[in-house]
């Protein structure tokens, strides 16, 4: 039984290796695809498909009585060639590194495989952040292994090469420039780019770009007139807690019960404790986390998302001093009292996500200078596009 479904199985991996082989062959040549890696996974395809057959005849003709000692051979070679054609077929999707980007960095470096992607070796506007825009939107289309319209966006020199249209750069016009235009067309348009359901590039990516082409598409220039970066944020060092080393076995009893626990950051007593509510979130409230106020001086984080805490909490939660994230997401709270955070000098994220929280609630935090991250998803605060998380904390300051 198992032999003739494995005969069965195999005529179905033949039809669906030439159903996908045409089909993959049409999609190249319509979309304009072309590359290295497209050559290779295309002849891959070829190869299997061949295989497929040979393996099938050979099966049948063993079926008929015939020996053939050739069949397991066909066979294997067909699994090893459908590995690399399925790796080529990966590498045109996710790029080439896609088997490496998320490798721990110590098995990068047992491997010899480079732990990051070298940014190009200078300090342009263009290097800084042109580049960066086009490797991180554009690239896996238009990219050493997949490159469609002939046009590559991997390096300064291939960008201003352009495609197989002639140029997509028109230094000192934006407007006569095809790229610019393919950015800033409907996302509707079938020649919107970034294309293949891709997120538009956010207004401020498409402001440099556009600066950049109209003074000059310099690769040297490292500031542009009009466009001024924001500084780059640099966080307090961390405040060590109080040793709690003394409580560990009220934590212990705290954390084999069935209530909230208190957990430790590290085996370090000096980098302070969590408030975790997830086994208890639909029942702990304001008068719950009150009693934890005997621990506040060593608790760093409180994770409230989806408990019953309201408005009140604020008043608790600003008696520990050493909060640097709260998690509100899912709650009640409205705002209402959200100004008596503004003496947690170490707090660095606040998450608001579906609370009922306004902007006129979020105007008192303006003076916390440390707060970087303020998540304000579905809420009547929330701000018009999709910004980054610190983009956000300066849209609710």
């Amino acid at each position: 039984a198992l032999r003739e479904a494995a005969g069965f199985v195999l005529v179905l991996a033949v039809v669906a290796c030439l159903v996908t082989l045409i089909l993959g062959f049409l999609l190249a040549h319509g979309s304009g695809e072309t590359g290295a890696v497209v050559t290779r996974h295309m002849w891959g395809a070829i190869t299997l498909s061949i295989l497929l057959m040979f393996a099938l005849l050979l099966r049948q003709a063993g079926s008929a009585g015939i020996s053939s000692r050739a069949y397991p051979i066909i066979l294997g070679c067909s699994l090893l060639v459908l590995i690399w054609t399925t790796h080529q077929g990966g590498t045109l999707t996710h790029g080439s590194n896609y088997l490496t980007e998320y490798m721990p960095v110590p098995l990068k470096k047992v491997l010899a495989i480079g732990v990051v992607n070298a940014a190009p070796a200078s300090n342009s506007f263009y290097a800084q952040h042109i580049d960066p825009i086009f490797d991180l939107n554009c690239v896996s289309c238009h990219g050493s292994s997949k490159t469609e319209g002939g046009l590559r966006l991997d390096s300064f020199a291939e960008l201003m090469r352009g495609g197989k249209d002639g140029d997509v750069i028109v230094a000192g016009s934006p407007e006569k420039s095809v790229l610019f235009e393919r950015i800033t067309l409907p996302a509707s348009n079938k020649h919107f780019m970034p294309a293949e359901g891709r997120p538009p590039l956010s207004s401020q990516q498409i402001a440099w770009i556009r600066a950049w082409i109209q003074q000059g598409a310099s690769a040297s220039a490292t500031t542009l007139a009009g466009v001024s970066l924001p500084e780059a944020h640099k966080d307090l060092p961390l405040r060590p807690v109080p040793d709690y080393s003394a409580l560990m076995p009220e934590i212990r009893a705290m954390q084999q019960g069935q209530g909230a626990k208190l957990n430790p950051v590290s085996s370090k007593p000096s980098d302070g404790l969590i408030l975790n509510t997830v086994d208890v979130a639909s029942t702990f409230n304001d008068a719950q986390l009150a009693q934890f106020q005997e621990f506040a001086p060593y608790i760093v984080e409180v994770e409230l998302g989806r408990t019953a805490v309201t408005d009140a909490s604020f008043g608790t939660l600003a008696k520990f001093t050493n909060l640097r994230a709260i998690h509100l997401e899912d709650t009640n709270v409205t705002g209402a009292g959200i100004q008596m955070l503004t003496g947690l000098s170490q707090l660095q994220y606040l998450n608001l996500s579906n609370t009922r929280v306004t902007t006129a609630a979020l105007v008192s935090l303006q003076s916390m200078k440390n707060l970087q991250h303020v998540y304000l998803f579905n809420t009547p605060a929330q701000p018009p596009s999709k910004p980054d998380a610190q983009t956000v904390a300066r849209s609710a300051r």
